[in-house]
């Protein structure tokens, strides 16, 4: 996993198109519905170094322990604040201000993980009108028989009026941290596990008012990835390309500054936009409102925006950019780990892009022309040859955004934890972590798929 620092310093040096990035051409169009060539259809499995729990339905959210806070039913089952449990002041560390909220609480079952983990990344999606925001902890019993502090893996609003969405830093009991948005024991090496965790939602509102936000799901990825400098390309097995839009986060270079330096470091934000649009939600008019005139693909300037972790000072917080994208109707997201391309020939074979991310040296990824110590793309098809389609936003234009990876040099990039920098000294890679952003409506198959990684 990289440190944040590492995750938060991409791509600052110029950015060469890959050889023949284009646009896709009728024939690629055609291409989106090409069948797999060798296997079937069957919904792939999480990998057994990840453990998926997610709480989402009307029941759930019953068999949790609420104070102050309700299920509600309907089409899509929440939890909102019934009565407030209290009152608290909360100072925000970003502007210095202190305000009283009132606030309820639900706290999830304990699960016990089928993976022993060393990292846990939570996410959730949720709605936090104006006067509204939320937190998630996190507790966990350790193989030691002990148990972890109650870890706050983010204060999360969807706008920034209210307060400043927030990581928390210096977060540690001495057995594990938290780095950003990962829970990670300090030292894997040791055997020192996490067996079980709870998940505990914190929603405030303005005192005196009948505001709530509401929590559509929650839930969290454990994993136990072992270290490994390579892995093994895996057998093609689907031709498909998915027709995915395609934004530069280079477009945006210099642009809004107060939002990790601008476009140059936007890759996880731009890559959400493009998967949040391709499942037919933008931001409107209004939305867009407060982005200066004339500038090119300004959807990409307010993701960025809302999407910025203030402690972290960066774009690239992973839960913050799933919350980002199911603030958009109808709209789930996930945070999780992927085993193989064979589990992303499986959702994209469903019609469901994802952004991975992922370091490498310039010389590891023919057709990049750049290096990074972290990076998000999407990936949207595969070739004849099981080469990866990849839009990536490191790139001059929209137009150039389309590229064609290797298959084993894609593959070792993104699955190893463990890579050598330009200086020759070890660093982290992530392992396999990514995105997927889905609608709650989805078709049998993709449905099929989801519940296969234990996602719905």
């Amino acid at each position: 996993m990289p440190s944040p620092t590492s995750r938060r310093t991409v791509l600052t040096a110029a950015i060469a198109a890959a050889a023949g990035a284009g646009a896709v051409s009728s024939a690629a169009s055609a291409s989106a519905a090409a069948q797999p060539r060798t296997r079937t259809d069957a919904p792939s499995a999480a990998p057994s170094s990840v453990d998926n729990r997610f709480w989402s339905t009307y029941t759930e959210w019953r068999c949790g322990s609420g104070a102050g806070t309700r299920a509600v039913a309907g089409r899509r089952a929440g939890l909102v604040i019934g009565h407030p449990l209290g009152r608290t002041d909360y100072t925000d560390p970003h502007t210095g201000t202190t305000e009283a909220w009132d606030y309820a609480t639900w706290t999830s079952p304990v699960h016990r993980s089928t993976v022993p983990a060393t990292e846990v990344i939570a996410s959730w999606n949720a709605d936090t009108p104006a006067g509204t925001w939320i937190q998630i902890e996190l507790r966990g019993d350790y193989s030691d028989g002990t148990e972890t502090p109650w870890y706050v893996m983010g204060r999360w609003a969807a706008g920034d009026g209210d307060i400043r969405r927030t990581s928390v830093d210096d977060q540690t009991d001495g057995k594990s941290s938290i780095w950003t948005d990962t829970f990670s024991v300090d030292d894997a090496a040791s055997g020192l596990r996490l067996l079980s965790y709870r998940l505990r939602l914190t929603l405030y509102r303005t005192p005196g008012t009948r505001l709530t936000p509401t929590v559509w799901r929650v839930g969290a990825m454990a994993s136990d990835i072992p270290d490994r400098f390579t892995v093994p390309a895996s057998a093609p097995g689907l031709a498909r390309e998915l027709p995915v839009p395609r934004y530069s986060q280079n477009v945006h270079v210099g642009q809004y500054p107060e939002y990790d330096n601008g476009g140059e470091a936007w890759c996880s934000p731009t890559s959400s936009q493009m998967i949040i649009e391709y499942w037919g939600r933008r931001p409107t008019a209004e939305d867009l409102a407060w982005v200066k005139p004339g500038l090119e693909d300004p959807q990409v300037c307010h993701a960025a925006r809302f999407t910025y972790d203030h402690q972290y000072e960066g774009c690239g917080n992973w839960p913050f950019n799933a919350a980002y994208a199911a603030t958009y109707e109808d709209m789930n997201a996930a945070v999780t780990r992927l085993g193989s391309l064979e589990d992303l020939e499986t959702l994209v074979r469903a019609g469901i892009p994802v952004i991975t991310s992922q370091s490498f040296l310039k010389t590891e990824l023919t057709g990049a022309g750049y290096g990074t110590s972290g990076h998000l793309m999407t990936v949207i098809g595969f070739t004849e040859d099981g080469d990866v389609i990849a839009n990536d936003p490191a790139s001059p234009s929209d137009a150039a955004v389309r590229r064609v990876y290797l298959r084993g040099e894609w593959e070792n990039i993104w699955l190893r934890t463990k890579r050598y920098d330009a200086n020759g000294k070890v660093r982290s890679g992530t392992g396999g972590v990514c995105y997927i952003f889905w609608p709650v409506r989805v078709s049998a198959a993709q449905r099929a798929v989801l519940r296969g990684l234990d996602l719905l």
